[in-house]
C-alpha cells in the first residue's frame, strides 16, 4: 500500500505591527533623548508631568522603557518624582536658580584655568569646531536649538580640564541651568551671547589662565543678569501636543 504522501503545513508569514517595528526601534537611550529633547525646545515645560501610560501610548513601546528613561531624567534631577504623584519635569525656584549660578561661579573659573593650561591643539580644535556650530544654530529657524550646544560648550571645557568629579557636578548644574532659562528667560534677553564663548576660547588657546577664568566670572554672571528670577505662573501642555 503507497505510503500517503506528508501533508505540508503552509505556515502565514507573522504579520509586523507598526508598534512591534516601534519598539524595536526606539531604544531606552532614545526615548530619554526625545523627551530631553522636547524639555530643551520648549515643547514640554517645567511642572509637567511625565504620565507613564500616556508616554508608552505615545511612543508605542512598554511602560517598563518609559520608566526607565523617567528613571534617568530623575537622576539627573531633570525630573522630580513625587511619593504617590509620580514624576514632573523639575521646576527650580527663584531661590534655586540663584543658588546653582552661585555654584557654577564657584567651579567654572577654575575648570576654565585648567582648560587654558592644559588643552591640547585637538581639543581646541574641538571647541573651536562646536563654536561654530553654535554660529550655525543661530541662524537656524529653530530658536530654541541653541541651548543645549551652548550648554554642551561648558561641559566640553570641563572635560578638557580633566576632573572628573567637577564634571559631573557640573552636568548636573547645567540640567538645572536649562530649567531655569526656560522658566524665567526674560523677553529679548540673549542669555549666551555668542562672542562670549568665542573670547573664552581664544583665552584657552592663548594659555590665559587668569583671563579664561575672568571671561567665565563675567559669562555667568551675564547670564544669570538675563533671567527675571520671580515667581511666575507655570504654563501647561499636553504630552501628546509636545510630541505630535
Amino acid at each position: 500500500m503507497p505510503t500517503p504522501a506528508a501533508k505540508t503545513t503552509i505556515r502565514k508569514p507573522r504579520t509586523v505591527t507598526a508598534k512591534t517595528a516601534t519598539e524595536v526601534a526606539l531604544s531606552v537611550d532614545q526615548i530619554h533623548e526625545r523627551i530631553l529633547t522636547a524639555i530643551l525646545e520648549h515643547r514640554l515645560p517645567p511642572g509637567t508631568q511625565l504620565v507613564e501610560h500616556r508616554l508608552a501610548e505615545l511612543f508605542e513601546v512598554s511602560r517598563t522603557k518609559i520608566r526607565e528613561a523617567i528613571g534617568r531624567l530623575v537622576h539627573d534631577r531633570i525630573a522630580t518624582n513625587f511619593p504617590n504623584r509620580g514624576a514632573f519635569i523639575t521646576s527650580p525656584t527663584p531661590e534655586e536658580a540663584r543658588e546653582v549660578f552661585a555654584t557654577r561661579r564657584l567651579i567654572e573659573p577654575e575648570l576654565a584655568r585648567l582648560a587654558a593650561r592644559q588643552a591640547t591643539a585637538r581639543q581646541i580644535a574641538t571647541l573651536r569646531s562646536h563654536v561654530a556650530r553654535e554660529a550655525r544654530a543661530r541662524a537656524g529657524s529653530n530658536p530654541y536649538a541653541l541651548m543645549p550646544l551652548t550648554g554642551e560648550f561648558h561641559l566640553l571645557i570641563a572635560e578638557i580640564a580633566g576632573n572628573g568629579f567637577l564634571a559631573r557636578t557640573l552636568r548636573e548644574l547645567e540640567s538645572l541651568t536649562c530649567l531655569s532659562i526656560i522658566l524665567y528667560d526674560a523677553p529679548g534677553s540673549e542669555s549666551c551671547p555668542q562672542d562670549e564663548h568665542e573670547r573664552l576660547l581664544a583665552a584657552i588657546e592663548a594659555r590665559d589662565t587668569e583671563g579664561a577664568a575672568a571671561l567665565m566670572l563675567h559669562h555667568l554672571a551675564h547670564i544669570e543678569r538675563g533671567l527675571k528670577l520671580a515667581p511666575r505662573i507655570e504654563e501647561s501642555r499636553s504630552l501628546e501636543d509636545a510630541f505630535r
